[in-house]
């Protein structure tokens, strides 16, 4: 090893996407990502506990951010235009995060096992929020429906962001995304 180098996490980030986009996440070891990084496997263990994680370490952070801008909302907001604060909140994370974002969904959408793992997060953070909301005094199943939406739209203007022919932000899209769904239970 060379002289000491700082951020140790972003290199080793940077090398495990880099490494899984030319060799496939599968065939990628942590020993590989280490030493691309000129860094050690324990360094890799002291930051990340596994390769998998490299891709889903920001999703407690983001988790924490929704929910915590969710319950900041004003009691007197509908539960949905809560949900709009917090989208807005989160969509602000990814500026200037596109092409990350799009490299790290490629990685995960060519694997069945990253796959569940990102439906699984998805899926906490739907829970999450529903019980973020259910302390907020919404009712179930108001609560529940309104963090699957919330879920939902997340989802649906990630995928249109991360799509190659965009070149918007993920914000508007977001809020495309929550007028469309409220067009379509609003009957049309």
């Amino acid at each position: 090893m060379g002289r000491w180098e700082p951020d140790a996490r972003g290199r080793l980030e940077r090398a495990a996407m880099e490494l899984y986009g030319e060799r496939g996440y599968e065939q990628t070891t942590v020993a590989e990502i280490a030493k691309r990084a000129g860094l050690t496997e324990r360094t890799f263990f002291r930051h990340y506990a596994d390769k998998r994680e490299v891709l889903f370490a920001g999703a407690a952070q983001l988790q924490e951010l929704f929910v915590e801008t969710l319950a900041a909302t004003p009691e007197s907001a509908a539960p949905i235009d809560a949900m709009a604060v917090a989208l807005d909140a989160v969509a602000e994370v990814f500026k200037d995060r596109l092409p990350h974002a799009r490299q790290r969904q490629a990685v995960i959408t060519a694997n069945a096992e990253l796959m569940e793992r990102e439906l699984i997060k998805l899926a906490t953070l739907s829970a999450a929020l529903a019980d973020t909301l259910r302390r907020r005094g919404v009712p179930e199943p108001a609560a529940s429906l309104t963090a699957e939406a919330g879920t939902a739209v997340f989802k649906v203007a990630f995928v249109r962001w991360i799509d190659a022919a965009n070149e918007r932000d993920l914000a508007p899209l977001m809020r495309e995304s929550l007028d469309e769904l409220k067009a379509v239970t609003a009957g049309g």
